[in-house]
């Protein structure tokens, strides 16, 4: 789920808003503002869900208060279809395996302008091409999507039948103000939200200042929002804290270290509050690419696991937090995820051994082959945590075993975009290993395909298929995970045949599950975790502020 976090308390006059207001919006007197404060632990650009650069606490937040989705999470982690935005959705026939979606007459755009048929048609197109997209598996199957009544009655066709259709077009995007925009899908929700189809719209959106604004939307067709508006509030876990304990935040979510566990224990003893443990969709991962040359030989990447100390780098990239509790021992489903079953299978031969049988000679205690060391260039999304921390102790760990490594951090859309995806020119510096997010967006069996599938191509057009991040290819159990996809196969059954494959190719090493911790005011009424990896703020519609 993901951290937010506070900005101190200081009165410093507000600059204007860097983001215009949004059509349909309450502007409400300072004095009489009914408003929730939140803090978190940033509020940095990029905030498109569909991105795996974009994946954040307050990308889920706004997300949720902000877009409109067909189907919700219910409290048990099953979906829900939302009667906000649809009338129905169902499939309407068997062959071709086609869905059906109606759309409700009165919603729309905060601009006025109708959620349509176009608006599928955009995320789909977009899902299916782009790089660096999170598990795109099921809407690669999507063969048309066809428009009737205005748009309004949505018929989406797949090319075989797809159990997991209920994960697809969750928070849709307006495509009548982002398709033709200048910088196309990687520019899409950079810096702001042009328009909203939730509760609420965007006031103020100031990166610089550490804070986002959200205002009730009044042209939301549904039951208004309880507040007037919602403050994200960006700082350090110790002003977080602090803002907690003066009362100038009623709640936070953060993304706590063992020092703030503490402090919160401490304020607890004092001051009413209650926490949460609110788990994201998302699990830090290596992977060992057996795209890369170097590890195109199975033995070098499970050397390179077997020189790593996981128990250490699960410690430092969850910081001792909630997350230290949420160790991943599956390559696909997450800890805190219905169907979670430990599968960690690590090889017993030594790192030496292995390095050997593959050629390689320890010279001054660095391994080489042919002459050339053994160097390994690491990469992580610049600025991202834990994933730049973590990728650091890969580079410690390996150096200390003879294997040498270059950190790289560059931007997430450069990394999950161009540099991971095969689109990279021929003169980029390959990546061997990447700490990156693996992302669960609703359906497991979609995570399975979008991670460990073969490329293919569109059959229809030729369009090629952005191979997953480590571009793995194993036609031994590409059948076993196309079974699963179309419902042919129990999900159990596809992981208890392909696990075992994935641990011994030593192609990707979960290690934990990111958590975020929420603390709760009393003044903060209605605030919970949410539903499952839907996080807090999804609620917001419903939240009232108390002992104003």
């Amino acid at each position: 789920m993901v951290a937010l976090f506070a900005l101190s308390a200081c009165s410093i006059t507000p600059p204007p808003p860097l983001v215009p207001s949004t059509p349909g919006m309450t502007v409400v007197p300072k004095e009489k503002l009914n408003e929730v404060v939140v803090g978190v632990d940033e509020v940095k650009g990029g905030y498109n869900p569909h991105t795996l650069a974009a994946q954040s606490t307050v990308t889920t937040a706004l997300s949720s208060l902000l877009l409109p989705s067909a189907f919700r999470t219910n409290g048990d982690g099953t979906p829900r279809i939302d009667l906000d935005l649809l009338v129905s959705a169902e499939v309407t026939k068997a062959e071709p395996y086609t869905v059906t979606y109606t759309i409700r007459r009165d919603a729309s755009w905060s601009d006025s302008a109708p959620i349509a048929a176009e608006d599928f048609v955009y995320l789909w197109e977009r899902m299916r091409e782009e790089p660096g997209v999170v598990d795109p598996a099921g809407y690669r199957l999507i063969s048309d999507i066809a428009s009737r009544e205005g748009g309004k009655v949505v018929e989406v066709v797949f090319r075989s039948p797809y159990p997991g259709w209920r994960s697809l077009f969750t928070n849709l995007l307006p495509a009548h103000l982002l398709k033709d925009a200048p910088g196309g899908w990687a520019a899409a929700l950079a810096d702001s939200f042009p328009a909203s189809a939730g509760p609420f719209a965007v006031r103020t959106l100031d990166q610089p200042r550490g804070e986002i604004i959200l205002e009730r939307n009044d042209r939301f067709w549904e039951r208004p929002a309880a507040l007037d508006r919602v403050v994200l509030r960006r700082a350090s876990q110790h002003n977080t804290i602090e803002a907690l304990k003066s009362g100038d935040n009623q709640a936070a979510l953060l993304r706590a270290d063992a020092i703030a566990l503490k402090d919160i224990g401490d304020l607890g003893r004092t001051t009413s509050l209650t926490t949460s443990v609110v788990p994201r969709p998302e699990v830090v991962t290596l992977l060992a690419r057996p795209a890369a040359p170097q590890l195109a030989d199975v033995r070098v990447r499970q050397a390179v696991f077997n020189a790593l100390d996981r128990d250490e780098l699960v410690a430092l990239g969850s910081r001792n937090g909630p997350s230290a509790r949420l160790r991943a021992d599956s390559q696909v489903v997450p800890p805190t995820k219905t169907g979670y079953q430990p599968a960690y299978q690590p090889n017993p031969a030594p790192v030496a051994q292995l390095l050997t049988d593959a050629g390689y000679t320890q010279q001054n205690g660095q391994w080489a082959r042919d002459g050339k060391p053994l160097t390994l260039t690491i990469a992580a999304p610049a600025g991202i945590e834990p994933y730049v921390t973590v990728a650091s102790q890969v580079q410690r760990q390996l150096a200390l075993s003879g294997i040498a490594g270059r950190l790289l951090t560059t931007p997430g859309n450069q990394l999950f975009g161009r540099d991971l995806s095969g689109t990279a020119t021929t003169n980029a510096e390959p990546i061997d290993i990447a700490v990156v997010p693996r992302v669960d967006t609703g359906d497991s069996t979609a995570v399975l395909a979008s991670a460990f599938g073969c490329r293919t191509a569109e059959a229809d057009s030729g369009t090629p298929i952005p191979a997953n991040l480590s571009g793995f290819c194993d036609q031994s159990v590409q059948p076993t995970i196309d079974d699963a996809l179309s419902g042919g196969l129990l999900l159990s059954d596809a992981l208890a045949r392909v696990e075992p494959v994935l641990w011994q190719q030593a192609v990707s090493m979960p290690l934990f599950q990111v958590a975020d911790l929420l603390v709760v005011l009393p003044q903060a009424q209605n605030v919970t975790a949410g539903a499952p990896f839907a996080g807090p703020l999804s609620g917001a519609a419903t939240w009232r502020r108390e002992g104003r």
